[in-house]
């Protein structure tokens, strides 16, 4: 495995371990439905949080979060409305992103709620 996936996988780890100490239950860790993959689905109190995460080791060329694309969205939506119906569940869903950013030796971490809206 090349060294991003590496830091990848690693970067899933550190934001499930991120939204746990911020109170929220992980429900799936990489949900697939066709093409698209969900890394994080959490819940806490009354909303499923479908979460995107993004690792680099530098912020150089672009924002980490707005690698995003409007294809990559649009995947992301179809898997959490196939998670939800499959699921039953009847609560509000709301999509974020998580950017993990490594410099030398330091780690960065930001939460973006509500990064986008599905409609």
């Amino acid at each position: 495995m090349g060294k991003h996936n590496e830091f990848g996988k690693e970067g899933e780890q550190i934001a499930a371990d991120f939204l746990l100490k911020k109170g929220y239950t992980i429900s799936y860790r990489n949900y697939r439905y066709l093409k698209a993959e969900i890394d994080i689905i959490a819940k806490k109190d009354d909303i499923i949080a479908i979460v995107e995460v993004r690792s680099r080791t530098s912020d150089y060329l672009e924002n980490i979060a707005e690698t995003i694309t409007p294809k990559k969205i649009k995947l992301l939506v179809m898997a959490a409305d196939h998670y939800i119906q499959s699921s039953g569940i009847d609560l509000e869903v709301r999509f974020d992103i998580i950017t993990i950013l490594r410099n030398k030796h330091r780690l960065e971490i930001e939460h973006l709620e509500n990064a986008f809206y599905h409609f």
